[in-house]
C-alpha cells in the first residue's frame, strides 16, 4: 500500500487524540487506536521512502524514566528527533525534586518551550498512573494561568498498569504478520508468565497485552502459576472487552495446556500482584532490609516453577509447531543472558529477528502518538508534506 492509500483511510477514521494525553489503551477508542496505527505506519514509509516527516522547526520532548530503559529511551528520543524536535532527558537526582520541588513545578519549570513529555514510571504499584495524571493536572493549570504557551502531551513510556507504546508497537506487529486487524480475529493469543532470575519484573506488559488484544476478538490465554495473579480490575476488564468482540478471555495454570494450538505466544515473566504491592510499601518506607527479605522469598517463589520455560517442546503444541513468538526484549535466554530462563536459546534465536522488527516499531508508534496530539487532521497535515517532497537525506537523484 503506498502513503497516499493510507492517507486516504486516515481521512476515513473518526479519532478524538487532539491535545489528549496517552495514558492507557483502554481509554482510547476503536478508531483512536486505528489512527495511531496509521499515523505510525505512514510515518515509517515517509522515512523509507526518503520524504522528511519534519513538522517542529523548534521544541522539545523531555522524558522522564524512573526506571532503566534501552528501547524504550531511544524509540522515545527517535520519535521526538523524527519529527524535529530537541530531546532533554531528565536526570531527576540532578534537579531541584531532591531539595522538595513539588510535581506543580517541575511540571511547569520543564515546560517552557516543551512540547510532550514522554513519563516511564513502573516502579510503585498504584503510582506510577497517577504521578503522570499529577504531572497533566499541573500543565493544565500552568497552561490556563498563562504560565505555559502551549500544554505540552503526555506520552505514557510505561507504568504500573499498562505500557501502552508496546503494546501498540505489538499490535501493528500482528496486523503486519497477519495481513490485517481483522484478521486477528478468532486467533489464539497465549500471554504466559515464564520463569526468570529476576523478581520485580512489572506487570504493565501483560496487563497491556490482555486489555489490548481482546478488543480486536482475539481469543486471549493468560496463564501463569497460582499465586501470579495481576490487577484484579485490568482482567475484569478484558473480560468484558473479550465479550464486546466476540473472542475470548481465559485464564489457566498450565503453562502446557495454554500452548495447544496457540497462534501467537506471548511468554514474559512478571512479578505478582501481592509482591508488588509489599514491595510498594516497603519502597515507600525505604525499608531496605525489608526489601531485600521480599527479593528473596519472591526468588524462592520463583524457583519452584523453572519449568515455566517456553521451550522446543512446547513450541510443538503450537498451531503446526509453529506459532509466532513475541517479546517486549529483553528476553531472559537460557543458557545465554541467564543460567535458567523466559525462553530455550534455539527457539529465541529462531525468532530473533522477529522480535527485533516487533520492537522497531514503537519508535513510529510514539511518533504517531505525538503527531495525533499536535495536529486535529493527521491526514492534512500528511498531504501537506507529500506536496513538499522534502528529502530526509540529501541525494543527487
Amino acid at each position: 500500500m503506498n502513503i497516499e492509500d493510507r492517507i486516504k483511510i486516515l481521512k476515513e477514521l473518526k479519532s478524538s487524540l487532539y491535545k489528549r494525553d496517552f495514558l492507557l489503551t483502554w481509554e482510547k477508542s476503536t478508531e483512536d487506536l486505528k489512527a495511531i496505527l496509521e499515523i505510525a505506519s505512514i510515518l515509517k514509509q515517509m522515512r523509507v521512502e526518503n520524504i522528511s516527516p519534519r513538522v517542529f522547526e523548534s521544541g522539545l520532548a523531555v522524558s522522564i524514566f524512573r526506571d532503566n530503559s534501552t528501547r524504550t529511551r531511544f524509540s522515545y528520543a527517535s520519535a521526538a528527533n523524527l519529527l524535529g524536535m530537541a530531546i532533554q532527558d531528565m536526570d531527576e537526582t540532578k534537579s531541584q525534586i531532591a531539595h522538595g520541588e513539588t510535581v506543580r513545578e517541575t511540571a511547569n519549570m520543564i515546560s517552557f518551550l516543551t512540547d510532550f513529555i514522554g513519563i516511564r514510571d513502573d516502579m510503585y504499584l498504584g503510582e506510577g498512573n497517577k504521578y503522570m495524571r499529577e504531572v497533566g493536572n499541573a500543565l493544565d493549570e500552568g497552561y490556563k494561568k498563562d504560565v505555559l504557551p502551549s500544554r505540552p502531551g503526555i506520552v505514557n513510556l510505561q507504568c504500573d498498569m499498562d505500557h501502552p507504546t508496546q503494546s501498540m508497537a505489538d499490535l501493528l506487529h500482528l496486523k503486519n504478520e497477519l495481513g490485517s486487524l481483522n484478521n486477528l480475529a478468532g486467533k489464539k493469543i497465549v500471554m504466559s508468565w515464564a520463569y526468570s532470575p529476576s523478581y520485580g519484573k512489572p506487570m504493565s506488559v501483560p496487563q497491556g497485552i490482555i486489555a489490548l488484544m481482546t478488543r480486536f476478538g482475539m481469543n486471549v490465554e493468560l496463564a501463569y502459576p497460582k499465586g501470579y495473579d495481576l490487577i484484579p480490575e485490568i482482567v475484569e476488564l478484558s473480560k468484558k472487552n473479550a465479550e464486546e468482540s466476540g473472542g475470548s478471555f481465559n485464564i489457566g495454570n498450565n503453562m502446557e495446556e495454554a500452548m495447544e494450538d496457540a497462534d501467537i505466544v506471548y511468554p514474559k515473566s512478571w512479578a505478582p500482584f501481592h509482591i508488588m504491592q509489599q514491595r510498594t510499601e516497603l519502597l515507600k518506607n525505604k525499608d531496605s532490609r525489608g526489601l531485600v527479605e521480599l527479593e528473596k522469598e519472591a526468588l524462592r517463589n520463583n524457583s519452584q516453577f523453572k519449568n515455566w520455560e517456553y521451550t522446543k517442546e512446547k513450541q510443538k503444541l503450537t498451531k503446526n509447531g509453529n506459532a509466532l513468538y513475541m517479546h517486549c526484549l529483553p528476553a531472559d535466554i537460557s543458557g545465554v543472558s541467564c543460567k535458567e530462563g523466559e525462553v530455550e536459546s534455539s527457539v529465541f534465536e529462531k525468532y530473533r529477528i522477529k522480535t527485533y522488527q516487533e520492537a522497531g516499531y514503537k519508535p513510529y508508534i510514539i511518533a504517531a502518538m505525538m503527531f495525533a496530539n499536535k495536529f486535529k487532521n493527521p491526514a492534512k497535515v500528511f498531504d501537506q508534506l507529500l506536496s513538499k517532497k522534502n528529502q530526509r537525506v540529501i541525494t543527487n537523484k
